[in-house]
């Protein structure tokens, strides 16, 4: 779909400066990770690249004015990586950065999984396998009343193992939705192990090539591969299409990385501190 002249697309941010984003946002993670009840480390890291480019490069939004009717729509099918998520959203302007702080707590607006009074959060989401039918559903509505925006759905690769995933992406296909992407968030992890030995998900490139979907697969911590997949969009005329976003669980901080116990962690001084050093000795390579 072609969007409005007037459409704000973000100004293109350079390798450096997008690779500067990333890791403030893992950062940012990590420092909301501290709070009493922890946060899930493991899927936010992972996310943290896709979001990144998302937010920076490709997402049609005004901070400003939230509800704007010719925005993108964004929704977070992994509701427990809302760390990342409000991460990006402080960068882009949509609430203030000393909100962070008040991730969990009591009152707070930024609960463990996102909330709909938060300005860029456009659905609550947390329940797996929900995430696809409500992004369909404003691509639908999207087409048929002429809006130039486009619905984007970032998703668990253990969240596959829901049929709703399935039947979302059923009803997409046939009806042609070219303004839907669906971007899968690859890890192999899972709370319970890997995907594989729990639910086998491949040849899961075939599984949505089956019900008329354009696949792109990508390494979903190569931030150049990242903007060069999403500035393509739509892969193909009159399918919707579906990135499949190789990534490790934990990116970015050793100490977590490929974990299954990174899912949710609360992180101590000191284990706040191991991760730190391991995150900016990553970065310094």
């Amino acid at each position: 779909m072609t969007a409005v002249l007037d459409t704000p697309v973000p100004a293109p941010a350079g390798p450096a400066e997008l690779a500067d984003l990333a890791h403030e946002v893992r950062e940012l993670v990590l420092r909301m990770g501290t709070t009493r009840h922890g946060t899930h480390v493991g899927g936010s890291l992972s996310a943290t690249d896709i979001l990144t480019v998302l937010y920076h490069e490709v997402l049609r939004l005004r901070p400003e004015q939230p509800n704007w009717a010719d925005r993108d729509w964004f929704v977070l099918s992994k509701g427990h990586a809302s760390a990342a998520l409000y991460a990006v959203l402080a960068q882009r302007g949509f609430i203030e950065r000393a909100e962070l702080d008040t991730y969990s707590a009591p009152g707070s607006r930024l609960a463990g999984h996102p909330l709909r009074r938060l300005p860029g959060v456009e659905f609550p989401t947390g329940s797996l396998g929900h995430g696809l039918s409500l992004a369909s559903g404003v691509a639908l509505g999207l087409r048929r009343t002429g809006r130039p925006g486009r619905a984007f759905a970032l998703l668990g690769d253990g969240e596959l193992q829901e049929g709703s995933v399935w039947e979302a992406a059923m009803n997409a296909g046939h009806h042609g939705l070219d303004n839907l992407v669906a971007i899968v968030d690859r890890n192999g992890l899972q709370i319970t192990g890997s995907t594989e030995e729990c639910v086998s998900l491949e040849p899961l490139g075939d599984r949505w090539r089956s019900f008329g979907w354009a696949v792109v697969e990508v390494d979903g911590h190569d931030l150049g591969a990242l903007r060069a997949v999403f500035a393509a969009l739509p892969h193909t005329a009159g399918r919707p299409t579906a990135v499949l976003a190789r990534t490790v669980k934990g990116r970015g901080v050793p100490l977590f990385e490929g974990k299954k116990k990174s899912h949710s962690v609360q992180l101590t001084p000191r284990l706040f501190q191991r991760a730190m050093t391991g995150l900016n000795a990553r970065r310094a390579r």
